[in-house]
């Protein structure tokens, strides 16, 4: 009896540990900011009124929102497949389930293509079928452009950009079937932000990136600046583009300031890394990053209800 509630105890110890590693390939946190960005895209779209007793706009969120997790998870699953080598070499991603060896490619393989495809025919069926694709098009990008670009050239940055930016796009496209130049507005907004965050990260886990072969810097010494530079150039430019949904009449002038000051605060950050060129001004650099794409999301969307 008792040896039967330890293979028990046991079995369930396993499902569970299956469960966090399946939750360490979707990367949850990561997923659930880009998600979020889609459905900021969805409700900013001009065909859409927001209150909060319509169940049907909740359930069509909450649709997107899972579809959105699904292709997410698996372009981010496809990218621990191929950099499961890489990630042995690094600290901070030595323990996730492939380069840990609890758990082989094939079961990874499958989960991906399960998640990624699924995800996607979920968004295609439920809104259009353009929504879809663009999902399935981001997944495609960042799985096998992006990812194997990282060991090759810097341009990485710019490759991966592209379906980072591309979730408000989607969310816009799934509420209104076509790619309007609202949605163009938040894909450059999400697109231009991107910069100085990869940068910011690549710059603080430096030994890591170098250790693993990964070049996604602009440069490979810390003791130059151009990082920092390419941090000013990028976040100086998103001051001005908040005023763009503004002229669009996208937002009212409430929603313009915020994202304004967002954008300041994000140039102020990279102006102090440039001086100061250590670690503690990379990572303000990166928590600023942090604090402007949900400040700019969120004002964005409240000053449109």
């Amino acid at each position: 009896m008792l040896q039967q509630e330890s293979i028990g105890a046991k079995g369930n110890i396993t499902v569970l540990a299956r469960l966090k590693d399946y939750n360490q390939l979707l990367k949850p946190n990561l997923s659930g900011m880009v998600v979020f960005s889609s459905v900021i895209g969805y409700l900013m779209a001009p065909n859409i009124s927001f209150a909060w007793n319509d169940f049907g706009l909740w359930q069509r969120v909450i649709t997107l929102f899972i579809g959105g997790m699904m292709v997410t998870g698996g372009a981010n699953t496809i990218n621990q497949i191929l950099e499961r080598d890489s990630d042995r070499l690094m600290k901070r991603t030595r323990l996730r389930p492939l380069p840990d060896g609890r758990m082989g490619d094939t079961e990874a393989w499958i989960f991906a293509t399960l998640t990624g495809v699924v995800g996607a025919v979920v968004l295609g069926f439920y809104f259009n079928p353009l929504a879809g694709m663009l999902s399935f098009l981001s997944l495609l990008l960042y799985a096998f452009a992006y990812t194997p670009m990282k060991k090759i050239h810097p341009i990485a940055v710019l490759i991966g950009a592209i379906p980072g930016a591309l979730p408000p796009l989607i969310g816009w496209v799934a509420a209104t079937g076509s790619m309007d130049i609202g949605g163009v507005v938040l894909f450059t907004l999400q697109f231009f932000w991107q910069f100085p965050h990869f940068w910011a990260i690549a710059w603080v886990a430096f030994d890591d990136y170098n250790n693993a072969g990964i070049r996604m810097l602009p440069t490979r010494e810390r003791e130059t600046r151009f990082t920092a530079v390419q941090c000013m150039l990028y976040s100086l430019v998103l001051i001005p583009m908040a005023m763009v949904p503004l002229r669009l009449g996208m937002v009212g002038t409430a929603g313009m300031w915020v994202c304004m000051a967002a954008g300041l605060l994000y140039f102020v950050a990279s102006v102090a890394f440039y001086f100061k060129n250590d670690y503690k001004s990379a990572r303000r650099v990166m928590f600023a990053s942090f604090i402007y794409l949900p400040s700019i999301l969120l004002a964005l969307v409240i000053d449109k209800m």
